[in-house]
């Protein structure tokens, strides 16, 4: 019955105009350093009147505040009319509500009058390590008052017992009127406790999140960082329990996170990708990390060449060449991976993005013979950020199945019965559809549609075609300046 579906930021932080639909129950929010991810969340915790709150605390007022004076010689944050939207799902009604900030923020709701902001339990945490001076004064003072002491149930342990490596026999918090302090006690260890102060940052952080989320209902859980102080095995189970508890307590969770390990937690569709424009400084949502990016972009192939084609034909070529290459050059087949399904005229923000990571040195980027034009602007995007391109062409000056069906025609005799065909039977095969395409489809097509239509014959795909050639034709270093440059490109990779 609650669900916040959207969330639209305008002039806000660097945040133009930047919308985000929510379509899994738990959301990771990825990206660089600064571009935003703690804006969204904190754009978030705004969207619900918390229960039995007073006064409000998670006002945009409060969480996205401006220092102003009127001393002419000393700085201020310039006010701008920014505008936070939800859309929401609430007692079965979809609404937009809008907060809006002119000289101060005020609610707004659009399509009817008497509407009034849904109410929903907010947790939003932050990463706090006790290592603020401020905080530690705070709670070292609660020695000296008089405070109040709480065990903790087993139910507000169950997600820390399920996510950490050890169990607790008991856990305590000791309350002031303004902070807390916990205090654990491991099984088999007698009656030794330890406090906060004495925790890892990721032992702390786990508790504090099962103490916190463990019996919330129906709430939004937004939470900073999720991996900071975590080893990858222990973020597994931190985002499987939260999944779980999002199903089980009707939970809503947006994490952030630097971790490849939470965004392959989730499926693609609960993945939001952010980044902010070197050139005007605003945030802007970057489009779904095909794997291949994801992996190089957030640590997972730092030992790994990536290469990178625009289709499943260019790909097939590709392995075929590597075929050979990896057995002259003493290669696992691991070490290269090769991507695809990218027009050529992604590439430019695909050159912007690696350049930016300096991830550019990891990459080869291979382009079909006849977007040769392409290579100017592109190293000129990577000279930009500092960077060397690494930009093959594959043979030919059209479309790959172009070339292919070349060099099909050119060796009937060696190809056919690679095709499981008689060299007589592949030369009578391709003449009638050569026939059979003629003056029904474009010039450049010709050899496409052909190539597809065989490939169905034979019972094969056109990139597994595609492969045979490749390799044949590396075989007998028929195509030296792809095979070498693809060869000199491997080398130097490996150099680094």
């Amino acid at each position: 019955n609650d669900y916040l579906t959207e969330t639209q930021i305008r002039k806000l932080r660097g945040i133009w105009d930047l919308r985000f639909e929510f379509e899994y129950p738990v959301t990771v929010l990825a990206g660089p350093n600064g571009s935003g991810k703690s804006t969204v969340l904190f754009a978030c915790a705004c969207a619900y009147r918390e229960p039995n709150q007073s006064p409000r605390k998670l006002t945009p007022g409060k969480l996205f505040p401006n220092f102003v004076t009127k001393q002419q010689d000393v700085s201020s944050d310039a006010r701008q009319l920014s505008e936070i939207t939800f859309h929401y799902i609430h007692d079965n009604n979809r609404f937009p509500m809008s907060w809006k900030r002119g000289r101060n923020w005020n609610r707004s709701f659009t399509g009817g009058t008497g509407k009034t902001q849904p109410e929903r339990h907010v947790y939003l945490r932050t990463l706090a390590n006790l290592t603020n001076p401020s905080e530690v004064r705070s709670i070292l003072q609660l020695s000296r008052k008089d405070v109040a002491t709480e065990s903790l149930s087993p139910e507000l342990l169950r997600f820390a017992h399920r996510v950490l490596a050890w169990r607790y026999r008991n856990l305590e918090v000791i309350s002031g009127r303004t902070s807390d302090l916990m205090f654990a006690e491991l099984e088999g260890m007698g009656n030794t406790r330890y406090s906060e102060f004495h925790m890892s940052s990721g032992e702390r952080s786990m508790l504090r999140i099962s103490k916190e989320i463990s019996q919330l209902e129906n709430a939004l859980v937004l939470i900073d960082e999720i991996d900071t102080g975590l080893h990858p095995y222990t973020q597994q189970l931190a985002m499987l329990e939260l999944q779980r508890c999002a199903l089980r307590q009707r939970l809503q969770v947006i994490v952030a996170s630097h971790s490849p390990v939470v965004l392959d937690c989730v499926p693609p569709e609960a993945r939001i990708f952010l980044d902010r424009d070197d050139a005007t400084g605003q945030v802007r949502r970057a489009p779904q990390l095909r794997d291949i990016f994801q992996k190089a972009l957030y640590g997972q192939s730092r030992e790994q060449l990536s290469v990178l084609c625009e289709d499943a034909v260019a790909e097939g070529l590709i392995r075929g060449v590597l075929d050979v290459l990896n057995v002259e050059m003493e290669l696992r087949h691991e070490d290269i991976v090769v991507g695809r399904d990218t027009g050529s005229g992604e590439f430019p923000g695909h050159v912007r993005t690696l350049a930016k990571f300096h991830k550019l040195a990891d990459f080869v980027l291979v382009l079909d013979g006849d977007a040769r034009e392409m290579e100017a602007p592109l190293t000129a995007i990577a000279e930009r950020h500092g960077n060397a391109l690494h930009l093959l062409f594959l043979p030919g000056d059209g479309p790959p199945e172009e070339w292919i069906w070349g060099r099909l025609r050119k060796r009937q005799s060696e190809y056919a019965p690679k095709l499981g065909l008689a060299a007589d039977d592949l030369g009578t095969l391709m003449q009638d559809y050569e026939r059979l395409v003629e003056g029904t489809v474009q010039k450049r097509d010709a050899s496409k549609t052909a190539l597809g239509s065989m490939a169905d014959r034979l019972d094969r795909t056109v990139p597994d075609i595609a492969r045979i050639v490749g390799h044949a034709e590396a075989a007998r270093n028929a195509i030296p300046g792809f095979l070498d440059e693809l060869r000199y490109r491997i080398n130097s990779w490996r150099r680094l």
